[in-house]
């Protein structure tokens, strides 16, 4: 039986479940916002002041962000790197499940709790499913594109 920890191990990523969901969150913010802060993490994911700043911390120290002098977040590459995969993922396997008939808000609960613990493997046959049929979608009579 695979442990909770296989699934990064195999695609590179040392980091536990919320240390790559710290990293999403920072990823998804910097996209809407110009600077993101700790707060910003706080309010975004609902969590105490206190567990975030030991989070951002340990994620400083172990080299994924890196925090200015006014307190703004940036990832860097290491940290977008795992941001990345884990966001591609999100986005993937909630489209997947959205498409498969499951609501978009379960879809998405769903979705935050498979994209750490899913294989390589397993995420880049769901992956190749979606590519397929998406291609079927937009070219329903087999024409070649």
């Amino acid at each position: 039986m695979r442990t909770r920890t296989e699934g990064r191990q195999d695609r590179g990523s040392p980091l536990p479940e919320s240390a790559e969901n710290y990293l999403e969150t920072i990823l998804v913010l910097s996209q809407k916002e110009a600077q993101v802060r700790s707060i910003d993490v706080v309010n975004e994911l609902e969590y105490s002041k206190p567990s975030v700043s030991v989070a951002m911390k340990n994620l400083r120290e172990s080299g994924y962000i890196e925090i200015d002098e006014d307190g703004g977040i940036t990832l860097t590459s290491k940290g977008r790197k795992i941001a990345n995969t884990i966001y591609e993922r999100h986005v993937a396997i909630s489209d997947w499940l959205i498409f498969l008939g499951v609501d978009p808000k379960t879809a998405v609960q769903d979705a935050c709790k498979m994209e750490h613990d899913m294989s390589e493997k397993s995420f880049l046959a769901i992956k190749k499913h979606i590519e397929s049929r998406k291609r079927d979608v937009n070219n329903p009579k087999g024409n070649r594109v």
